[in-house]
């Protein structure tokens, strides 16, 4: 597989905090505001952003790593931006470092690992294991 990725790329991911996305309703807490899954998933979800168009059609990547510090609580109806960056590729790995904001402030930062996979190899993957 060619290397198409060089660091640098980002993109970013808008989301409106609903009662389905905080941790009363994901189940990883039980109080009313922005669950860290949720904010995971967020994140991860800008960091496929920024390498989708750079990926072969055969390609796709699979989140392998994360390290994720959740610092501040987000309320419902509050809009946070997630920001994911390259900085750095390894032959399959893309590594990531994701941000994400509300306003002027940091609600979770970290880093996000992913590999590039050949999609129906990995499929067919998945498939087999049980």
């Amino acid at each position: 597989m060619q290397e198409p990725f060089s660091p640098g790329a980002t993109a970013s991911v808008e989301l409106i905090v609903t009662e389905v996305d905080t941790a009363q309703a994901i189940g990883s807490g039980d109080v009313p505001v922005l669950g860290t899954p949720r904010i995971l998933a967020l994140a991860e979800a800008a960091t496929v952003v920024a390498v989708a168009r750079q990926l072969p059609d055969d390609a796709t990547t699979v989140g392998v790593r994360i390290e994720l510090d959740h610092r501040a609580a987000t309320p419902v109806g509050r809009t946070v931006v997630a920001r994911a960056r390259l900085t750095k590729v390894d032959g399959r790995r893309l590594i990531f470092a994701i941000s994400v904001t509300e306003g002027d402030s940091t609600v979770a930062e970290g880093r996000v690992e992913r590999l590039v996979v050949d999609r129906q190899r990995f499929i067919g993957r998945a498939g087999r294991s049980s």
